[in-house]
């Protein structure tokens, strides 16, 4: 371990990819060369995340006024302009293994600088497809991880494997909440492409209806740390040994031999088949038989040439990212409302405390949009979302308990100076600190 290694605290690990912040040609497989690891409880080994390169950029994107729209029932549009994002950049970058992160109404990506034109036109021609095919607002943004630091944030990354096939990627530091604070902001803005724009979204599929509950009910949770690292590690291990212990598979929102898609495949996946918003009857007819032979093929088992119907099955299941880390931990899991009841305790008690912010949502189903390149190929990616509010009420209701609390701390710090005042009496305040 060499001086400067020593004064700056870095571990192994962080010394072994020391090399790829000298520059862009090497930075370009910073993430493909991270090591992933497959127990989820180690998320809060904050040593095994490393800063991004220097000359890294976030994109970032989100749904402007996603509760509303979720509220009049358009979940699934939301949801899939959120995925859609992750897919334009995807299939304009196809060699390049990237981080990135669902959020449900929206998503962010971390890619090297070399990159930005690519990513910028996707994001680009995203917002457009967005307000023009579903008539809703995506705004997006590009934010040099140099301006991150900047501000006295960081961008640090590990990759957990889901599976033997998938892997995503958690991030902390803060950098990313406070990029999307910039989006909200209107800082770093992208603007949308040209009417009518439409990246590649092949591999997009939104096919999926409502995944129900098994236990009764489906639960989202948001979890963002607030105090020192030991005191959130330790709720985020009570969090997940309650979901272990409690529930099956982890509060895995799935069915262990995966989902079926609606009979008729859903009207957003029509918006993806065609190419233009007025279909035409016998477009549509064949789209709809085409979605009835992929439930009745997923369903009986039936193999056709090399796709295996019911390994795909399993697959779904076992890639999904319904827990993960993004500046806190995130999970849609599947529980009993008992389970529920004492998680939220827990959060409720650790906000509290000052440990974290938090927020919660219940409903009885969970909602899938996928990213399937190859239905041969194992590495295929399915975002889940709860399917009444998801991920977007959850931060509504982080947000309505971060100004309570707030609220509530001026209030006891106003009474604590009102009994001071009775006791002390303002002369003797003023008098205070004098000679």
């Amino acid at each position: 371990m060499t001086l400067q290694d020593r004064l700056t605290g870095k571990s192994a690990h962080e010394r072994a990819f020391s090399s790829t912040n000298t520059g862009s040609a090497s930075t370009e497989h910073f993430y493909a060369n991270l090591e992933p690891f497959d127990n989820f409880s180690q998320i809060t080994h904050f040593d095994r995340y490393l800063p991004l390169p220097r000359d890294w950029f976030i994109g970032i994107a989100d749904v402007v006024q996603s509760t509303t729209a979720i509220k009049t029932g358009r979940y699934k549009a939301v949801n899939t302009v959120g995925a859609a994002v992750l897919v334009a950049i995807t299939n304009a970058l196809p060699e390049l293994c990237f981080p990135y992160v669902f959020g449900g109404d929206g998503a962010t990506v971390a890619i090297p600088g070399k990159y930005l034109d690519e990513v910028k036109y996707a994001l680009a021609r995203t917002a457009a497809w967005a307000d023009d095919t579903l008539d809703l607002v995506l705004r997006v943004a590009i934010v040099p991880v140099s301006a991150i630091r900047a501000a006295g944030h960081d961008v640090r990354v590990a990759r957990y494997a889901a599976s033997e096939n998938v892997s995503y990627a958690m991030f902390t530091g803060g950098g990313m909440a406070w990029a999307e604070g910039q989006l909200k902001k209107g800082e770093f803005k992208v603007r949308r492409a040209p009417l009518n724009a439409k990246p590649d979204f092949s591999g997009l599929y939104c096919g999926f209806g409502p995944i129900p509950t098994e236990q009764g009910t489906i639960l989202s949770i948001i979890a963002i740390p607030v105090e020192e690292q030991r005191s959130y590690a330790a709720l985020v291990a009570d969090v997940l040994a309650l979901i272990e212990f409690s529930s099956r598979r982890s509060g895995h929102p799935l069915p262990e031999g995966g989902p079926l898609p609606a009979w008729l495949g859903g009207k957003i996946q029509r918006l993806l088949d065609k190419h233009s918003s007025h279909a035409h009857l016998l477009t549509a007819i064949a789209d709809a038989l085409r979605a009835i032979k992929t439930r009745f093929v997923l369903s009986a088992g039936i193999r056709m040439g090399q796709f295996k119907p019911l390994k795909y099955r399993r697959e779904i299941s076992n890639n999904t990212d319904f827990r993960k880390f993004d500046d806190g931990l995130k999970m849609t899991v599947d529980c009993s409302p008992e389970i529920a009841d004492a998680i939220e305790a827990r959060l409720v008690s650790a906000q509290l405390s000052g440990v974290c912010v938090a927020g919660t949502h219940r409903q009885t189903s969970a909602h899938l949009t996928c990213y399937v390149p190859s239905n041969i190929r194992s590495d295929h990616v399915h975002f889940v979302d709860g399917a009444d509010g998801g991920y977007a009420a959850a931060a509504a209701k982080l947000k309505a308990g971060k100004t309570a609390v707030m609220a509530g701390m001026a209030a006891a710090e106003q009474l604590i100076l009102r009994r001071h005042l009775d006791t002390c009496g303002p002369s003797q305040l003023e008098g205070r600190g004098q000679p």
